[in-house]
């Protein structure tokens, strides 16, 4: 697995706001409202469980959430949320390493794949993939280069700090929206924050969730 927060867990939230503001809390709540209501949900790498007390606040009740985080510490932390009268399944495990069937309705992915190289990723991608419904939506928010100098400054210094801390491997970020192509993902809605270094994307899947890509991601890096 790509890295661990453990290491992070206690001041995770805190850096983040004396760093970014609200800007990533902004980017991960702008499309919740989108999550239709009694939907099956799997959240990948939540970090400290606030994003729950935020879905809390749209559907109260009647969500099925399956929880998936690598960091024990940021689990205890995810445990204590207020989750209303939703049912939520934690599971303190590498997305890689569990076995989740297909039949969520959304899934979440709140800055994960920057934890990943052009090389593992796509391998990641696709377990995801095979989880989601036909037709459901991909809730995807992360870190994006768009040319801007401060950018890339940025970029390298938080992921140096997170190799160094937390043995995150990633060095770059890797291309994303060409695994979503591959896909044949369409973007439903989307919005930049952070002087477009984030994005938010809702991602509608329209095929098969079993289905390989009609030309895989490998093969077009290849």
């Amino acid at each position: 697995m790509a890295g661990n927060y453990d290491n992070s867990a206690s001041f995770y939230d805190s850096l983040s706001r004396l760093v970014f503001g609200r800007a990533l809390i902004n980017a991960q709540i702008y499309l919740l409202p989108q999550i239709p209501a009694n939907s099956n949900i799997l959240i990948i790498g939540g970090g400290t469980g606030w994003i729950l007390e935020e879905i809390t606040k749209f559907h109260p009740s009647g969500l099925r959430i399956t929880y998936v985080e690598i960091s024990a510490k940021m689990m205890v932390l995810s445990q204590k949320r207020n989750t209303g009268q939703n049912k939520v399944t934690y599971i303190n495990q590498a997305m890689e390493q569990t076995n989740l069937p297909a039949g969520f309705d959304v899934v979440i992915t709140p800055f994960l794949f920057d934890n990943f190289t052009e090389e593992t990723l796509p391998g990641i991608f696709n377990q995801i993939h095979k989880t989601l419904k036909p037709a459901g939506m991909w809730l995807y928010t992360d870190f994006q280069l768009t040319g801007k100098w401060w950018q890339y400054t940025m970029l390298k210094s938080m992921l140096l700090f997170f190799k160094i801390l937390c043995g995150v491997e990633s060095w770059h970020l890797p291309d994303v929206a060409k695994q979503f192509n591959g896909y044949d993902y369409e973007i439903a809605e989307e919005k930049n924050f952070f002087g477009d270094f984030v994005v938010t994307r809702a991602y509608k899947n329209h095929v098969i969730a079993e289905a390989s890509p009609k030309s895989s991601p490998l093969e077009r890096a290849g």
